[in-house]
């Protein structure tokens, strides 16, 4: 009683731990799924805040622009700026001198209508004129102005082709004459990219707090429901551990009363009937022989139901032994029996009964209906999980039809191993044999040496 109490608090304990275990294979799987969330989730939104950055960055550089084009260069361009006068180009250098000695303007062109260099900062482009795009005219129509953020490679970018990305700003404006003109201006890209960090590292706490907030208030009922659900697996466990019990229980003891009592007396009345048999007349002699050969088969056939009810084998040999012995019929029927896999000394009671159940309805099949030639089977641990496969040659069945009636048992035994956490199936195919496997996890299997195989 010592050793049963003890293995039952082992039990409990595994089991206890078994769940914490997967209560936290469970959480740990939801924090990784919302981490991968919250990747999926920030990622496009960084990007969105990055662009949102960079179009206010581009719109104060385009009204920067404006205003240095309305009020600082717009009024002096004169007659005698568009005629070239070198001291009107002068007095225009040195009113943008304090932008470009900052460094917040790097290049400037005032273009006119017909695209027309009128001014720029490189004396050498004065004069030059460049095809004006498709834009232009809209813009000198009182349009819109642009700013972008692009590598320049066109003609009239001699001078800044090497410089890489710069931010390019075209606006509208007015000379002094009243003539409308393009007033073009290239500021570096480090101002806009400053902003769009600065703005990605004011809102990204914000919105990764919220989210890490999200994650946390999902994860509660996450951790609650996971154990919830471990709850009531253990205790579906356990009902079904008390039901296998009870039946085996209650197999034993029927099978005990059985052979203690009721096939015991039939041994009993069979020697008497024999006795008697020779003490009768010649009359009598053929109705006492033929009631003794009766009475003798039902004796066999109630020993074979105790054999079934509890198979004495498998608790003595073992299951692989136990195994063996039921394909003795088979051999006896002329089929060839392999019988290959891992001594599963170690593999508890209830699944050594189970396997042993699929096992000797997968064999009464066979030698039934299946017309086999030759049987295989098989124990073996594959993946964390003992398995159990018995393979024939016969003629099959087609699935698509239903399972035939001989395969009903297979039906009952497969529900069971199910309610038991594991797994049957069965293929088949007309012409092909027919392949049966059964799988329970080997928690409390460990496998010790190798089975030799028996034919």
């Amino acid at each position: 009683m010592r050793d049963s109490g003890r293995r039952y608090r082992a039990a409990r304990r595994d089991g206890a731990g078994e769940d914490r275990s997967e209560v936290r294979a469970a959480v740990a799987r939801f924090l990784v799924m919302g981490f991968a969330a919250l990747l999926l989730v920030t990622t496009p939104v960084a990007f969105w805040i990055l662009e949102q950055a960079e179009r206010h960055a581009l719109n104060n550089a385009r009204n920067a622009t404006q205003r240095l084009a309305d009020f600082a260069i717009g009024p002096l361009v004169t007659e005698q700026l568009f005629a070239g006068d070198p001291a009107a180009i002068q007095g225009l250098d040195n009113r943008i001198a304090p932008w470009l000695d900052r460094g917040n303007v790097l290049r400037i062109k005032v273009w006119d209508s017909t695209g027309r260099v009128v001014y720029s900062d490189v004396n050498a482009l004065i004069g030059n004129e460049y095809a004006l795009p498709d834009w232009g005219e809209a813009l000198l129509a009182g349009g819109e102005g642009t700013a972008t953020v692009e590598n320049q490679d066109e003609l009239e970018n001699e001078f800044e082709s090497t410089a890489g990305e710069l931010v390019e700003v075209y606006v509208r404006s007015m000379a002094a004459t009243g003539e409308p003109l393009i007033f073009e201006a290239y500021y570096d890209d480090d101002d806009v990219r400053a902003e769009q960090a600065a703005v990605l590292r004011d809102v990204a706490p914000a919105i990764l707090l919220a989210l890490a907030v999200l994650q946390l208030a999902q994860l509660i009922p996450a951790v609650r429901l996971a154990r919830r659900i471990q709850a009531d697996q253990a205790v579906r466990r356990r009902l079904l551990q008390r039901s296998l019990e009870a039946s085996d229980l209650e197999r034993r003891r029927i099978a005990r009363d059985l052979h203690d009592e009721v096939i015991q007396d039939l041994a009993g009345l069979s020697y008497a009937m024999e006795a008697e048999e020779m003490r009768s007349s010649p009359g009598q002699r053929a109705l006492l022989t033929q009631a003794h050969l009766i009475l003798q088969d039902n004796v066999k056939t109630l020993r074979a139901m105790t054999a079934e009810l509890y198979p004495i084998n498998l608790e003595k040999l073992g299951l692989p032994a136990a195994m063996n012995r039921l394909a003795d019929p088979l051999r006896q029927a002329g089929i060839h029996v392999t019988l290959r896999g891992e001594n599963a000394e170690d593999l508890s009671r209830e699944s050594s009964a189970m396997f042993y159940r699929v096992a000797r309805e997968a064999l009464a099949n066979v030698l039934k209906h299946a017309g086999a030639d030759s049987v295989e089977l098989s124990l073996e641990n594959v993946n964390d999980a003992t398995v159990l496969q018995i393979r024939d040659d016969g003629r099959g069945f087609d699935p698509g039809h239903g399972a035939p009636e001989a395969h009903l048992g297979m039906q009952i035994m497969k529900d069971t191993i199910e309610d038991a956490g594991g797994s049957l199936a069965v293929v088949s195919a007309p012409g092909e044999g027919t392949v049966v496997e059964a799988r329970l996890a080997s928690g409390d299997a460990h496998f010790k040496g190798r089975v030799s195989p028996r034919t």
